[in-house]
């Protein structure tokens, strides 16, 4: 074998060589949020994820106040501007995910500062540059500005926390929206859109979503919120191209068991980190998961019929696609970032290259 290249020989011995995963949605990790908004709680989370073989993600948000969703892109933005391979994985751009979410639905996210959208917030956020994916419950008043504003940035625009109709997605379609966030979560169903509008029923996010082949969702594929039967349908229904695995991952990432909180660190919702799954104490609501994109990999190849190459694709290439970032990283090509990972045999992130240099935070 020539090796005048200089590089180092890497033998994945009977592991997997895969590109690094694409994390378009994720919180946070370690003790930290994004929305904290400081600029060690971005370099933290983002070290997190790349020791689980991430090198790609968008920061997200959720509601607060404007001067917290202010801080969190400034911070995000410091980092990005200053980034090295030793800041763990690369910023994608931001998901901005809050606060425009539907009160019914806002499920274990910081209650009060839900609100409807308004050009005087987005714009100016928008016009950043740094949003890369942005979130809207479709029947909120002003959404479908919003939705257009968006479009216009390049965003990918989507719905979540909604309790939408399938008239009120399908405005919200025309003015760009083309994903919806975390499958049959803080989702609207006919049942609940019978109770907010009255007879007839009315098809929901899932019909729509199911319906138009140019939509495209995700799923948290921890083991805990969905089980295999759904992650099975979500899959055969949507197929590689249109369905992205999420990590949905709060602070309590790599944290033991105890109280955490949603959003910054003095106002969000506390919830409780049992060791399988984030829930609001003293009850079922759902708050967000606990794990990196890697353990989703790893519920999906055990839960579903989707094979090796399947899997790994919804967790790269698809959601990369999906935000516009296919170009440069998502596979191993000739011309894209040297972001690669090493897999263990049953999945689990062995070795973390990033820009061909291995992250070793």
């Amino acid at each position: 074998m020539d090796r005048s290249y200089g590089g180092e020989l890497i033998d994945a011995g009977d592991g997997f060589i895969c590109p690094g995963f694409v994390d378009i949605h994720t919180h946070g990790g370690v003790g930290f949020d994004y929305m904290d908004g400081t600029q060690e709680a971005v370099r933290c989370s983002n070290q997190a994820h790349a020791r689980h073989g991430t090198t790609t993600l968008l920061p997200t948000t959720t509601s607060g106040s404007r001067a917290q969703l202010q801080a969190m892109l400034d911070a995000v933005q410091s980092v990005q501007k200053d980034w090295s391979a030793v800041d763990g994985a690369r910023i994608g751009g931001v998901h901005w995910y809050g606060p425009y979410f539907a009160t019914e639905k806002i499920g274990a996210h910081p209650k009060g500062f839900e609100r409807h959208p308004h050009p005087d917030e987005y714009l100016p956020a928008l016009a950043r540059g740094v949003i890369r994916s942005a979130t809207c419950a479709a029947e909120l008043p002003g959404a479908v500005d919003f939705c257009r504003a968006a479009f216009a940035a390049g965003c990918l625009v989507t719905c979540g926390h909604s309790n939408a109709s399938w008239p009120e997605m399908a405005a919200a379609y025309a003015a760009g929206m083309r994903h919806v966030d975390h499958f049959w979560n803080a989702m609207s169903s006919t049942d609940s859109i019978r109770k907010r509008l009255g007879t007839p029923q009315r098809g929901s996010m899932a019909e729509f979503v199911l319906y138009h082949p140019e939509m495209s969702t995700e799923v948290i594929a921890d083991g805990f919120h969905h089980a295999p039967e759904m992650l099975q349908f979500a899959f055969r229904m949507l197929g590689v191209k249109r369905l992205c695995l999420v990590s949905d991952c709060s602070r309590a990432l790599d944290t033991p068991p105890g109280i955490y909180r949603i959003g910054h660190h003095e106002t969000g919702e506390p919830f409780e980190n049992n060791g399988r799954i984030g829930v609001l104490p003293g009850t079922d609501k759902l708050a967000g998961s606990l794990f990196p994109l890697e353990h989703m990999v790893r519920v999906m190849l055990r839960d579903t019929d989707a094979t090796v190459a399947e899997v790994i694709r919804m967790s790269t290439l698809t959601p990369a696609e999906r935000v516009g970032l296919c170009n440069d990283r998502g596979s191993l090509e000739a011309g894209k970032l040297a972001d690669v990972i090493v897999l263990s045999p049953a999945f689990h992130t062995l070795r973390t290259f990033i820009g061909g240099n291995e992250f070793l935070s």
